[in-house]
C-alpha cells in the first residue's frame, strides 16, 4: 500500500481550523471522590485526597478504571483517521524479526516473529539443518498476554529453565525442560522476581526472589531479596537459602556461576546503584561465601573467570569504568591489576572466544574494540555508521560472535563477526518496508539552563522545510544511569512519513557520559533533568523545527516522571503530553513494590526535611494547579507491579480536577498489561495507533 502523505503545507488552513474545533473535550470526566487524607512531613501538612486509588484491587478502583477507559475510548473513537493509522502500523509491523543467534550445546537458538505474531517464537537449529520451534509463547495463553521472559541453559545445553510472565507482571514462573525430548520436568517454580537462573552442572540452579506481598504495599519483609539453590527433582519448598534473608538483608541479589563452573558470584545491593560482590569456590564442598567488595559506594561485576583468575568491571576510581584482573584466591581490590583502563567514555565489557569486547559510548553512539585476555587492544570493530551495536557475547570456545546494529534510520540488522580476522558479514537483514535514503538523522548539542551542553538526535524525512509548524515528538528519560542510544522504531515511521520530526534528548541522570552525568541528575539535582528537557523543547522552537502548538512530549517509567514534572512546571510549552507508566507521586513511590530501591536516584520524603521539600516541589501529583494543561493521555497498565498504576491514577484524577480549558486530560489503562515487557503485538499496535491519532488530532492535523 502506498503511504498516505501530508500536503506540502501539512493541511489547508480551513481544514486545520475545522479539526481544531473538534479536538475540544466536550464530555464529562468520571466523578473521582476526594477524601480527607492528610500526611505530616516534618511539620508540613500534605493532602492526599486520592489515596483510595492506591488500592487497585478494590471494587471501587476497578469501577473507576472502567469509567475512565470508557471516556478515553469514546474520545479516541471520534478521531476519523484512527483506524487508518492502525492499518498503516499493521502493514509496517508485518515483517520477519530475528534476534541474534546463540549457541547452546549442539544447537543454535534464535527468536523469530514472522510478522504479526503476538509473541516471538524461540527456534533452534542443528548445524545447517532446518530450524524447528523450541518454545512458542503464542500457545502459552489464549489472549497472547503470557510471554517468555528469558531462558538459561546448562553448560552442555541438555536442560533449560525458562521464565514466563502472565499479564505483564514482574512475578515469574520458572519451568524446567529437557531440551532433547522437549519434556517439562517436575520442577516448576512460582513467584520468582528480578532473577535469572544460573545452573551448576546439571544438578540444579540458583535463583532469587521475595516473599510475595498480598497487595502492592511494601513491608520490611517483602523488600528482602533471597538467593536460593534449587536442586533438580525436589519441590520448591525444599530450596536452600544461600544468601540474603534476615542474616544479610538486601533488596536486590543476583547470582552467576562462572562459565568454567568454578565460582559462584553474588551481587548484592540495596538500591539501583552500588553493589557488594561475593564469591564462593564451588570446586570444594562447603567453602564459605567470601567478600570481594563490601559497601554500596561503587558498582562491580565479574565478567569472566579462567585459570583461577577473575576479570572484574568496576567504577572504583574510574567513573567511566575499567576492567581489572585478580587471583580468585586473593580477590579484594588491593590485589586488582588494571587490564583495560578508564577512558573519557563509558565502558561496558562482553566476552567471547577468549577475547574481551570493550563497548564504549562516544556521545551516545557505539564504538567497539577487541582485546586479548592480556589487556592488549587488537582491533577496532568497523560498524555501519553512528548507531548502537549490541551483542559480541558467547562462549569462550567460539570462533565467531554476532551483534545487532541499529540507528534511528537503520533497522536492526544482524552481523556475524569473525574473531580471528575481525571482519563482519551480514547475517540477517530486516524486511521492514523502509528506505533509509529518504530520511536523515543528525546530532546537535544545545545548552541547558545552567550552560551544560546536552546532545540530542533529530530525525525526519529529507527535504523537509522547517516552518515552525512541523509536528514534533520529543522523547527523554534521564535517570538510573540508563543511556538513550540510537534505535529504529517502526512506529515512528508513521509519524515521520506524515511530516513528523522525531527527537531524543540525552539528558543528565542517564549514563551517556558515565557516573558524573548520572550523578548530575539525581536527588537534589533532579531538577537538572527537567531543565535539560525544557531547554531541548526551547531549542527546537528557537531553531524553527516546531512551535509550542506542534510540540508533543513522551516518556515512560522514570521518563513518565519527566513528562509529569515538565508539564506541571511549563504547561505553556507543549501541545500534547504522554506520561507513560510514570513515577508521579514522589512522596510515596517508595511504599510500593520495588520503589524502595529507587532511593539512590530520588531520595525519599523520609530522608530529611530538605529532601522532602525538594521532592514536594516537583512531585507531579502534588503540583497540579487550577490552570490550562496540554492535551494529555496518561498511559498505564493494570498489572504494572513495578511502577504501580496508582501513580497514574492519582495524577490523572488531579489533572482532571485541575483542568480549566477544553484540552482533553485522559487516561488509558491497559488491562492484562504490566510495565511494558512482553506486550502482545496487537496491543502494541493499538497503543501506538491511539498515540499518533491523539497527537495529530490535538494538533489540528489530519492523516
Amino acid at each position: 500500500m502506498k503511504a498516505i502523505t501530508l500536503c506540502t503545507s501539512l493541511l489547508m488552513i480551513g481544514m486545520t481550523a475545522h479539526a481544531q474545533n473538534k479536538t475540544a473535550f466536550t464530555g464529562h470526566y468520571p466523578d473521582t471522590k476526594k477524601t480527607d487524607q492528610v500526611d505530616d512531613y516534618f511539620g508540613t501538612k500534605v493532602e492526599d485526597p486520592y489515596r483510595w486509588l492506591e488500592n487497585d484491587m478494590s471494587d471501587e478502583t476497578k469501577s473507576w478504571v472502567v469509567e475512565q477507559n470508557k471516556v478515553t475510548n469514546d474520545y479516541l473513537s471520534q478521531i476519523p483517521f484512527r483506524e487508518a493509522i492502525k492499518k498503516r502500523l499493521t502493514e509496517l509491523y508485518n515483517y520477519a524479526k530475528y534476534s541474534a543467534p546463540v549457541k547452546e550445546g549442539d544447537y543454535t537458538y534464535f527468536y523469530l516473529n514472522d510478522g504479526l505474531q503476538n509473541q516471538s517464537v524461540l527456534y533452534r537449529q542443528l548445524g545447517k539443518g532446518t530450524p524447528e520451534v523450541f518454545l512458542d509463547p503464542n500457545k502459552f495463553s489464549a489472549d497472547g498476554t503470557t510471554s517468555l521472559q528469558g531462558i538459561d541453559f546448562t553448560k552442555d545445553g541438555s536442560l533449560a529453565a525458562y521464565q514466563i510472565s502472565e499479564g505483564g507482571s514482574d512475578w515469574r514462573k520458572v519451568i524446567v525442560i529437557d531440551t532433547k525430548t522437549g519434556k517439562k520436568m517436575d520442577d516448576t517454580l512460582r513467584d520468582v522476581k528480578f532473577s535469572g537462573t544460573s545452573w551448576l552442572h546439571n544438578d540444579g540452579f540458583y535463583y532469587s526472589s521475595y516473599d510475595k506481598p498480598k497487595g502492592s504495599q511494601l513491608s520490611e519483609k517483602t523488600q528482602i531479596h533471597k538467593l536460593y539453590w534449587h536442586k533438580l527433582g525436589t519441590p520448591q519448598s525444599e530450596d536452600k537459602l544461600i544468601f540474603g534473608g534476615d542474616a544479610t538483608p538486601r533488596r536486590y541479589i543476583n547470582a552467576l556461576v562462572t562459565e568454567d563452573e568454578k565460582f559462584l558470584v553474588i551481587s548484592a545491593a540495596n538500591a539501583t546503584y552500588g553493589n557488594e560482590l561475593y564469591i564462593q569456590d564451588l570446586t570444594k564442598k562447603g567453602e564459605p561465601i567470601m567478600p570481594v567488595v563490601t559497601g554500596f559506594d561503587y558498582e562491580q561485576s565479574v565478567v569472566y573467570s579462567e585459570n583461577g583468575k577473575l576479570y572484574i568491571e568496576t567504577n572504583q576510581g574510574a567513573p567511566n569504568r575499567k576492567l581489572v584482573v585478580t587471583d580468585a584466591a586473593t580477590p579484594t581490590k588491593e590485589h586488582w591489576k588494571v587490564l583495560i583502563p578508564e577512558t573519557k567514555f563509558p565502558l561496558s565489557t562482553s566476552t567471547c572466544g577468549h577475547k574481551f569486547f570493550a563497548h564504549y559510548l562516544e556521545d551516545a553512539v557505539s564504538k567497539v574494540y577487541q582485546y586479548g585476555l592480556d589487556g592488549k587492544k587488537e582491533k577496532a570493530i568497523q560498524l555501519p555508521g553512528l548507531g548502537t551495536a549490541d551483542g559480541f557475547g558467547g562462549k569462550m570456545e567460539e570462533r565467531e560472535t554476532y551483534y545487532t546494529y541499529t540507528s534511528y534510520v537503520y533497522p536492526p540488522t544482524i552481523f556475524k563477526y569473525d574473531i580471528k580476522t575481525g571482519k563482519s558479514e551480514l547475517f540477517k537483514a530486516p524486511g521492514v518496508k523502509f528506505d533509509p535514503k529518504e530520511y536523515e538523522s543528525k546530532q546537535v548539542f544545545y545548552k541547558s539552563k545552567d550552560g551544560t551542553k546536552i546532545p540530542m538526535i533529530i530525525t525526519y524525512k529529507k527535504g523537509m522545510k522547517l516552518t515552525g509548524k512541523n509536528p514534533t515528538l520529543l522523547y527523554g528519560y534521564g535517570g538510573f544511569n540508563i543511556s538513550m542510544t540510537p534505535s529504529f522504531s517502526v512506529s515512528s515511521l508513521v509519524f515521520m512519513e506524515h511530516g513528523g520530526i522525531d527527537v531524543v534528548a540525552n539528558l543528565r541522570g542517564g549514563g551517556e557520559y558515565g557516573d558524573e552525568w548520572h550523578d548530575a541528575g539525581i536527588k537534589m539535582k533532579k531538577q537538572n533533568v527537567f531543565d535539560d528537557f525544557i531547554a531541548a523543547a526551547e531549542y527546537l522552537i528557537h531553531e524553527n523545527y516546531t512551535s509550542k502548538d506542534y510540540l508533543a512530549i513522551l516518556g515512560g517509567s522514570n521518563g513518565g516522571l519527566l513528562i509529569g514534572a515538565c508539564m506541571t512546571q511549563r504547561p505553556d510549552l507543549f501541545k500534547v503530553c504522554f506520561p507513560a507508566v510514570g513515577v508521579l507521586d514522589m512522596l510515596r513511590y517508595n511504599k510500593f513494590t520495588s520503589g524502595a530501591g529507587w532511593s539512590y536516584d530520588y531520595g525519599t520524603a523520609e530522608d530529611s526535611k530538605e529532601m522532602f521539600e525538594y521532592l514536594y516541589k516537583y512531585s507531579p501529583v502534588h503540583n497540579v494547579k487550577k490552570q490550562c494543561y496540554p492535551a494529555t493521555l496518561v498511559i498505564t497498565g493494570d498489572h504494572d507491579d513495578r511502577v504501580v498504576p496508582a501513580h497514574s491514577f492519582k495524577f490523572a484524577a488531579s489533572l482532571q480536577a485541575g483542568q480549566t480549558c477544553k484540552n482533553p486530560v485522559l487516561i488509558s489503562i491497559e488491562t492484562k498489561a504490566g510495565h511494558g515487557a512482553g506486550k502482545p503485538t496487537d496491543m502494541i499496535i493499538s497503543e501506538q495507533a491511539d498515540k499518533w491519532a491523539f497527537l495529530f488530532w490535538n494538533m489540528g492535523l489530519g492523516y
